[in-house]
């Protein structure tokens, strides 16, 4: 017999480390890159434009760790808040919250008789579970995860803050600047471009939004240092 089970993957499966990932790498190669270009411009060393973007990547890091962490904590609090008191509540009054329950799905457009069955049957099988995600909108692809956040932004902040490292590292110091700004902005393009496509979404306009800011935070901060920037 052909087998009715057919396993599915979506892209929103990815959405919590993807958003992450993207937010660590993006973060990495803008700010790595302007502080490396904002020192060069202030006609610092080699030893200390290197010593400032390896200072930036750590702290980048560490920084970008401990914000997910800390903000995606505070979302698993809320959620876990929510449900405790859902589960009071079918502990107190059951009725009501299957009266609750099926006057959802009536709003989402089934009659009276077919939601209540439905607000049954769900009931029966796993009733916190049915008000989590359709009361509550939580689910197991949504929910929070800090850790998971918080090691994929440190982790793509680091990879993505290498990058314009490593070529201030190799070039020139006159050509600094100018190398660093336009790989980053290479950088950019390609990231977002395959984040869009992991997303589902156009490449070309996921690496042009993400280019455009780059390539404005590349400039305030090369402007900063060619005006109030001194020798290191």
């Amino acid at each position: 017999m052909r087998s009715t089970t057919h396993l599915e993957r979506h892209r929103s499966e990815r959405i919590g480390w993807l958003r992450a990932a993207v937010l660590g790498a993006n973060d990495g190669i803008v700010s790595t890159a302007s502080l490396i270009v904002g020192v060069a411009a202030a006609a610092a060393s080699r030893s200390n434009i290197l010593l400032a973007g390896i200072a930036g990547l750590v702290a980048g890091a560490m920084s970008m760790a401990a914000g997910e962490y800390v903000s995606v904590s505070s979302q698993a609090d809320t959620e876990n808040a929510d449900l405790a008191r859902e589960r009071s509540e079918l502990a107190t009054d059951p009725a009501f919250e299957l009266d609750e329950l099926q006057a959802i799905y009536v709003q989402r457009g089934l009659d009276a008789a077919l939601a209540r069955q439905v607000a049954e049957q769900l009931t029966a099988h796993d009733a916190l579970g049915a008000h989590a995600r359709d009361e509550l909108g939580i689910s197991a692809v949504h929910a929070a995860r800090p850790v998971q956040a918080a090691l994929a932004s440190a982790a793509t902040f680091a990879v993505g803050a290498a990058l314009p490292l490593f070529v201030a590292a190799v070039a020139p110091v006159s050509r600094i600047i100018v190398l660093v700004a336009l790989t980053s902005l290479v950088f950019l393009a390609l990231l977002g471009g395959v984040a869009a496509r992991a997303g589902g979404a156009g490449m070309t306009r996921g690496a042009v939004r993400v280019t455009f800011w780059g390539a404005f935070a590349l400039g305030l901060t090369a402007l900063i240092g060619r005006l109030f920037g001194a020798a290191v």
